[in-house]
């Protein structure tokens, strides 16, 4: 059970239902803001990266051997730029609090900085998210607004639909992921349209976890009716990008 506790809060998209929001989200939308430990939009600058580290921090995400022929972004002052021309299909980047779910209490953490490799049909189908979460956030947007445009965006067919096979691998060493635990935790992760009772998934000693794309809690926002019902599958990995084995370490 420690292990798989372990999984569940050091995962960046997959955070744990963890009772602080819970309790939070059962206030109305205001107070639960408020009490937030992050209610509002950090300074621009605490989000950015020194572009070297960033690129370095992106690649950890996966094994060289993937991660060497990715096309590498970064994070600019107006979104997400192109750092690195890549030639196998594969996009990495270091994704911020606020590509994480809408409903998560550490949207706007500027601490986080979790390093992401997306294959080919995660990239087709998710990078574009990526790059309009981020414009948005970096003009200054709100939440609400970013949803709006989310919606908009994929009612006009502006945004892809989810590819199947889409996957990402998220093994950094250097990945901080959430204020929970460890901070960090390496894992792969499958975009699916699939129910989690297709993979097992939260089952009784089952390694798989899963969760939905946009928000912990689906039924709590009418925007969730106008997404693509995407389903997030966590699969524990035992070792870093690097090859070194994971120490788990229980608090």
């Amino acid at each position: 059970m420690k292990a798989k506790r372990t999984i569940r809060i050091m995962s960046f998209i997959l955070l744990a239902m963890l009772g602080a929001s819970q309790q939070a989200l059962s206030q109305d939308a205001k107070k639960a803001e408020a009490a937030a430990p992050y209610p509002k939009m950090a300074p621009i600058d605490q989000y950015l990266m020194d572009r070297d580290a960033e690129i370095a921090l992106a690649r950890s995400a996966a094994p060289a051997s993937i991660s060497r022929d990715a096309t590498i972004l970064v994070l600019g002052r107006k979104g997400y730029e192109k750092a690195v021309e890549g030639k196998n299909g594969f996009v990495c980047l270091v994704g911020r609090s606020w590509s994480g779910p809408f409903d998560w209490p550490e949207f706007w953490n500027p601490k986080i900085k979790a390093a992401d490799c997306l294959n080919p049909q995660a990239a087709r189908s998710l990078v574009p998210v990526f790059y309009l979460r981020a414009k948005m956030t970096m003009a200054g947007h709100s939440k609400a607004e970013m949803l709006s445009a989310l919606t908009a965006a994929y009612a006009n067919k502006q945004l892809p639909e989810l590819e199947s096979g889409a996957m990402d691998y998220m093994m950094s060493k250097s990945s901080y992921l959430t204020d929970e635990g460890d901070h960090n935790m390496p894992h792969l992760m499958f975009d699916t349209l699939v129910q989690d009772k297709d993979w097992g998934a939260g089952a009784e000693g089952s390694p798989v976890m899963a969760s939905p794309y946009w928000f912990f809690y689906p039924n709590q926002h009418a925007e969730t009716k106008k997404l693509p019902p995407i389903l997030v599958f966590l699969v524990g990995a035992g070792t870093w990008s690097d090859g070194t084995p994971v120490e788990m370490h229980h608090h």
